[in-house]
């Protein structure tokens, strides 16, 4: 495997001048695209950051294109087609451990938590995790996060995700809600707005989240290409100055006040459905105050990998993870 350089001149030389540049915006705007791993309510800070002009104000032209999948966005971000990446970190680690000539690495954590939840037939006042023994359940791609925690709480209760129980992996990332509502499964794991909109279809209810069953996890980061990175530190700087307003947004106001912000990337739902689930995200503390990817928290990602039989190798944490733009971004 080849020896890959980090962007470690930075903080001898580099820093000092970018962030001495960082507060003087140019009159032209720079064209960024990010590519979302997925559409979802669940990223609630990226979304306030975009309608409050966040990102306009820090001088960046921010287009937002969704890539159903951390393997297409990871794909869009290798192949230079988006520069920033929104992900699990687990792609980053993939792409790494492959022998990536150019690795992505992971600049800001974004969620501390998974974002989805398990939602059944019918109501299950008293669902406990060993009630899915011998079911039926539509489940995430194989080495994602989403299907990754899935199992990990399914050992955590003492069923084996291969023999207790049928998964269903068969069927694309953000499909899943219109196979249950079909008749497939007799549960699926579903992100919002989706496991709300099955509710409120009378297609199913939402009986357990797994972000409150698995604990604090590092779900999503932001990462570009370290070529990207150390070519335009400025605009990995400013993008993440934006992205932490967002955050500063989300921890200070109101379920409602952030979903009458968000609507607008939400039309197909209405103010008191966007409210309800901005409430859900909040009450599970899915949201951290800073963006910082903390050593300890990739470490627990890894453990997870391993758990899920998925890594072989761990990654060292610096070969794949900078935090100087995070912690740069909460002086401000």
């Amino acid at each position: 495997m080849k020896q890959v350089k980090f962007i470690t001149g930075l903080m001898a030389f580099g820093v000092v001048s970018l962030f001495a540049g960082c507060g003087e915006k140019e009159n032209e705007m720079t064209k960024v695209t990010l590519n979302e791993v997925a559409h979802s309510i669940f990223y609630a800070p990226q979304y306030v950051a975009l309608e409050n002009g966040y990102f306009t104000q820090e001088g960046l032209d921010l287009d937002l294109v969704t890539g159903y999948g951390a393997d297409k966005t990871m794909a869009a971000v290798i192949s230079g087609e988006a520069q920033i990446g929104f992900m699990g970190a687990e792609a980053s680690v993939y792409a790494y451990l492959e022998g990536a000539n150019d690795p992505v690495i992971n600049f800001a954590q974004g969620t501390q938590r998974a974002g989805n939840f398990l939602v059944a037939r019918e109501e299950m006042a008293d669902f406990q995790w060993s009630d899915l023994k011998g079911k039926e359940v539509l489940g995430g791609r194989k080495g994602g996060m989403p299907e990754m925690v899935f199992e990990y709480i399914l050992k955590e209760n003492g069923l084996d995700p291969a023999k207790d129980l049928s998964i269903d992996q068969s069927i694309d990332f953000g499909s899943t809600a219109a196979a249950f509502s079909g008749g497939k499964g007799e549960f699926t794991v579903e992100f919002e707005p989706a496991a709300t909109t099955l509710e409120k279809n009378g297609d199913g209810f939402v009986v357990a989240s797994l972000g409150v069953d698995s604990g604090y996890v590092p779900y999503t980061s932001y990462s570009a290409k370290n070529s990207y990175v150390e070519k335009h530190p400025e605009i990995i700087q400013a993008f993440t100055d934006g992205l932490q307003k967002g955050v500063d947004y989300v921890n200070s106001h109101t379920a409602e006040e952030i979903a009458k912000v968000i609507q607008p990337q939400f039309k197909e739902n209405d103010l008191d459905t966007i409210t309800r689930i901005v409430e859900r995200y909040q009450s599970q503390d899915t949201w951290k105050e800073n963006l910082v990817f903390e050593k300890e928290s990739f470490e627990l990602l890894q453990d997870i990998l391993e758990s899920a039989g998925e890594l072989e190798k761990r990654a060292d944490y610096e070969k794949l993870v900078t935090t100087i733009y995070a912690k740069e971004a909460m002086k401000k």
